[in-house]
C-alpha cells in the first residue's frame, strides 16, 4: 500500500489540521496516522501525517501543488516536506576500524529492517572492506590526514553526489568533520557517540566514566553540527554499571547499547518522524 507522509512545522494557527485532513478526504485518501505537537514557548506547530494514496484522485505532482497552495494560506509554504513510502532513501555509512555498528547495520539491512538502500561505505582505512564485500556494497577508502582534510572531504562529497546519497551514518567514524562539510548536509548526518550526552563528550568516555565512578553508561545518536557531540539528540539509552567494571567491561557493554541506539535513530529517521527545532529534536 503506497502512502504519502507530510511533515509540517510553522507558527501555530487554527485550521491547519482541518484543512489538510479535509483535502485528503475530498480526494479519496485515507489517513493512517496523524501526530502533532505545539511548542508553546515558541508557538511552533509540528505535524506528521501519513495517508494511503493507492486510490488518491490526484497525481503526486498535483497533490504537492495543492499542498503548496494551502501552505501559503496557513503560513507553512516554506516549511513542509512530503515523502513516499515506495521511495527508499539512499544511505552511505562512514566507518573507521571499529566494526560492531557496521555489522549491525548490515545484518538489519539484509533482514529488511531498514527502509533504505545502502550502495556505499566510506572509510579512512581499508580494514572493513571484507564486510562490504560480503554484502555486495561498494567500499571506498578516502585517507584523511591533518594535511589533506579539505581534499579528502571534497572526494567524499563527490562520492556522495555520484551515488545520489540522501543521508549518512557515522558508524564509529573516528574523524571530526569540518564545518563546511557539515553545512553541505545539514541534518543529514547521524553520529553514534559512546556516552549518554551531554556527559563525557569527546574521546575516551569510558575512561572518564571509570574516573568519575558513575553508575550508568549509555550511548547517544545525534545529528552532526559544528559543535563536537552537541548536535540535536535523536535517541539515547543507558545500562547500569558498578565499581567492579573495568574499562574493557564498559566497552563490551557499550557496544551493545551503541548498536541498539543507532538502529533506533535510523528507523525514526527513515520513517520521517524527526523535526529539528532550536538544536533539539521533536519526534512524532
Amino acid at each position: 500500500m503506497p502512502s504519502a507522509i507530510l511533515k509540517i512545522h510553522c507558527t501555530d494557527k487554527k485550521g491547519i489540521i482541518s484543512s489538510i485532513s479535509s483535502f485528503i478526504c475530498r480526494n479519496n485518501g485515507n489517513i493512517i496516522t496523524l501526530d502533532e505537537f505545539v511548542d508553546h514557548p515558541s508557538n511552533t506547530f509540528f505535524m506528521r501525517l501519513e495517508w494511503d494514496i493507492s486510490a488518491f484522485a490526484l497525481s503526486r505532482e498535483q497533490m504537492e501543488a495543492e499542498i503548496a497552495l494551502m501552505g501559503q494560506e496557513y503560513c507553512y509554504a516554506d516549511n513542509w516536506q512530503i515523502f513516499y513510502s515506495d521511495r527508499k532513501p539512499r544511505l552511505a555509512v562512514f566507518v573507521s576500524k571499529y566494526d560492531h555498528c557496521l555489522w549491525d547495520i548490515m545484518l538489519r539491512y539484509k533482514a529488511g529492517e531498514l527502509k533504505c538502500d545502502i550502495p556505499l561505505i566510506i572509510s579512512n582505512h581499508p580494514n572493513l572492506k571484507p564486510v562490504a564485500d560480503l554484502f555486495g556494497i561498494d567500499y571506498k577508502v578516502v585517507k584523511v590526514t591533518p594535511d589533506n582534510k579539505l581534499e579528502a572531504e571534497n572526494e567524499q562529497t563527490c562520492l556522495i553526489n555520484e551515488y545520489s546519497i540522501d543521508f549518512m551514518i557515522l558508524a564509529r567514524y573516528m574523524q571530526v568533520l569540518s564545518p563546511e562539510f557539515v553545512a553541505r548536509f545539514e541534518n543529514r548526518i547521524i553520529n553514534i557517540h559512546h556516552s549518554f550526552l551531554p556527559a563525557f563528550e569527546g574521546a575516551r568516555p569510558y575512561h572518564q566514566a571509570i574516573e568519575r565512578g558513575v553508575k550508568l553508561v549509555g550511548a547517544t545518536a545525534h545529528f552532526v553540527n559544528n559543535n563536537l557531540d552537541k548536535g540535536p539528540i535523536i535517541c539515547q539509552s543507558t545500562m547500569p554499571i558498578s565499581h567492579e567494571d573495568s574499562v574493557e567491561d564498559l566497552m563490551v557493554k557499550g557496544r551493545d547499547i551503541e548498536k541498539l541506539v543507532l538502529s533506533q535513530a535510523m528507523k525514526v529517521f527513515l520513517d520521517h518522524h524527526i523535526f529539528v527545532h532550536n538544536n533539539r529534536t521533536i519526534i512524532l
